[in-house]
């Protein structure tokens, strides 16, 4: 370890202690947020389903929006960290390590909530033990866990040579078991031309591979939905839409996680104004390629007229106005807007810009689910009024709560253990001078 990477090391200390007031009060406020899903789960459980806003119509509510959107992230992490690595672009060193600590923790979030949404648990293994490889379902159980071991194993070998930094430093000689692990985690890693060869050539073949992987897997996502003869989801290009969907919501999430550990710990030496322009200009086209599947698929249902989809559409229109508006309006506008005029190119505006396109992806993924299924082919006969349309209760909203602070403890407390920008290999640092930094 040469002496530009120990001073590195030294700057992250802050970021890997866990030791400090504002990170223990931030890991007890997200435990209190686990607690609330954990109750809300335990009472679905104990009373059964009737408990949530599912009924004969809706079969499917916020459980699965958040299943499609939390795999949305992991697949934009996937494709933007393996991407980058292999255009072995010099700028996106700070920022592939968020990527992939996002991809990793979102694939072990999502399918979380297809368990919430499944009401016999007891029998959860008869997925592994009598599936069916003719059902969608089993096709999205074998993709996601071939994702997942994927990611993990790129991810790790992306972290090898910084374990070995800290295995190597003098930081953490106060605790015994955090060097241990560092030891054992490094595999003997030695900074030779033949150990970096070997785990170039591995991370090569590994990025490769997820990429191809998280396209696989949104894709067999998105034909769960495409393949079902059900108003709004028999649709020729809901694959690549779903796509599409994915990686601009992930890196709208992308964006805000650089802003929040930018501002927390002070590393506006490594996370400049350039790579939030660089990320934003990504955001930019992906809204403009998201806008233009989102007007297509709605302009062909419409038009169509077909009688089921224009009850569709009617609905989206009335008892969804504002969550329309938002996910398709604002959503591709205000990105556009902010990241397309230099002038409004700043840190701030260009986060605010990832802020709504993260609520619109969501309320997009919201559209998808719920008014379709209250818009059937065959109508119920004799339903209850309050059957037919959905509502999501609090007990589905305690465990999105629980959900997604289980999401953040995870990410927390990855980048407690690894620095999240990637120490190897940064021989110095580009210092924004005080003057350019206050006009961010």
């Amino acid at each position: 370890m040469d002496n530009s990477e120990l001073s590195l090391l030294r700057e992250f200390r802050p970021q890997l202690s866990i030791k400090s007031r504002l990170g223990q009060a931030w890991i007890i406020i997200l435990f209190i947020g686990i607690l609330i899903g954990a109750s809300g789960l335990f009472w679905q459980i104990n009373q059964g389903h009737v408990v949530t806003g599912m009924r004969d119509y809706v079969v499917w509510g916020v459980y699965i929006v958040n299943f499609i959107f939390f795999m949305g992230l992991s697949y934009a992490g996937a494709l933007i960290a393996g991407t980058l690595h292999l255009m072995k672009t010099p700028w996106s060193k700070p920022i592939m390590r968020m990527a992939e600590i996002l991809t990793v923790v979102s694939l072990m979030i999502g399918p979380l909530f297809i368990i919430f949404c499944i009401g016999r648990l007891d029998r959860l293994y008869f997925l592994v033990l009598h599936g069916r490889i003719q059902s969608p379902i089993t096709w999205d159980v074998i993709a996601i866990s071939t994702d997942l071991i994927g990611c993990i194993i790129f991810l790790y070998l992306a972290l090898i040579p910084d374990f070995a930094i800290l295995r190597d430093s003098d930081e953490f000689k106060d605790n015994s078991l955090r060097k241990k692990l560092y030891r054992i985690l490094s595999l003997g890693y030695q900074n030779t031309p033949e150990f970096n060869k070997i785990l170039n050539r591995s991370k090569n073949i590994m990025a490769a591979i997820i990429i191809a992987i998280a396209i696989i897997v949104y894709s067999v996502l998105a034909w769960i939905f495409s393949v079902t003869l059900q108003p709004g989801w028999h649709s020729a290009i809901f694959g690549p839409y779903f796509v599409i969907a994915a990686v601009y919501s992930g890196t709208g999430v992308l964006i805000i996680v650089m802003w929040l550990y930018r501002k927390i710990y002070h590393l506006e030496a490594y996370i400049t104004k350039d790579h939030f322009v660089k990320v934003g200009v990504l955001l930019l086209i992906l809204a403009a390629f998201f806008g233009y599947f989102t007007f297509s698929e709605y302009l062909t249902k419409w038009y169509g007229s077909e009688q089921n989809d224009s009850i569709l559409i009617d609905r989206l229109y009335s008892d969804y106005f504002w969550m329309f508006i938002i996910s398709n309006y604002a959503g591709v506008i205000i990105p556009l807007v902010i990241v397309g005029m230099p002038k409004l190119r700043g840190i701030n505006s260009i986060t605010f810009a990832a802020v709504i396109c993260v609520i619109a992806l969501w309320f997009n993924r919201y559209l998808i689910v719920v008014p379709t299924l209250e818009t059937p082919f065959l109508p119920i006969q004799d339903s209850r009024p309050e059957f037919l349309n959905y509502s999501a209760t609090w007990v589905e909203w305690f465990t999105t709560i629980g959900g997604t602070a289980l999401f953040c403890l995870l990410f927390t407390l990855a980048s407690k253990f690894v620095p999240i920008i990637e120490i190897y290999g940064n021989k110095a640092k580009e210092i924004i001078p005080v003057s350019d930094e206050s006009k961010l």
